[in-house]
């Protein structure tokens, strides 16, 4: 999940200060954070979690809470596995910080589907609903989600105040 909220730029960061910053400026800014914090942090989280989970593979570690407990080497895999995701997006970062740099302007992130867009797929695909239903449960579905976003933009308005 941490590459995916990186991706989609959720983590929290000081806005009053940043928020006011011009787009070079703040991919400046980001560029020497990730240099100097991000890839060190995330490269011993990597590392140290390789030699958790190797260690545990290497023993066959089981779980002591019951007799002959489940294996906890699978689990302890995925330490360095999600380490090794996000680094990746953290050098997809970087990418975005330079082009900033360049060009002035965030390049644009990609979006993820809207739960409207599900609600359609679904209900295109029914074949319990008849063609009114269907509409009235879109718009339904739609308002439900402006209603919503127009909440989002006021929280926002409201932290940056």
């Amino acid at each position: 999940c941490g590459a995916y909220t990186l991706a989609q730029n959720g983590h929290v960061r000081g806005d009053f200060l940043y928020g006011s910053m011009k787009p070079r400026t703040q991919a400046t800014l980001d560029l020497i954070l990730y240099i100097t914090f991000f890839l060190p942090g995330i490269a011993a989280l990597v590392y140290a979690g390789y030699t958790y989970a190797a260690e545990s593979w290497r023993i066959g570690e089981h779980t002591t809470q019951i007799a002959n407990g489940p294996p906890l080497y699978p689990f302890k895999t995925i330490i360095p596995v999600a380490g090794a995701f996000v680094l990746l997006q953290g050098f997809v970062e970087i990418l975005r910080c330079i082009i900033c740099i360049k060009t002035g302007e965030w390049p644009a992130r990609l979006k993820d589907a809207e739960e409207i867009d599900v609600i359609e797929q679904q209900l295109a695909s029914s074949t319990h609903v008849d063609e009114e239903a269907r509409q009235l449960a879109i718009k339904n579905a739609k308002s439900i989600d402006e209603a919503a976003h127009h909440r989002i933009g006021q929280t926002k308005e409201i932290n940056h105040d």
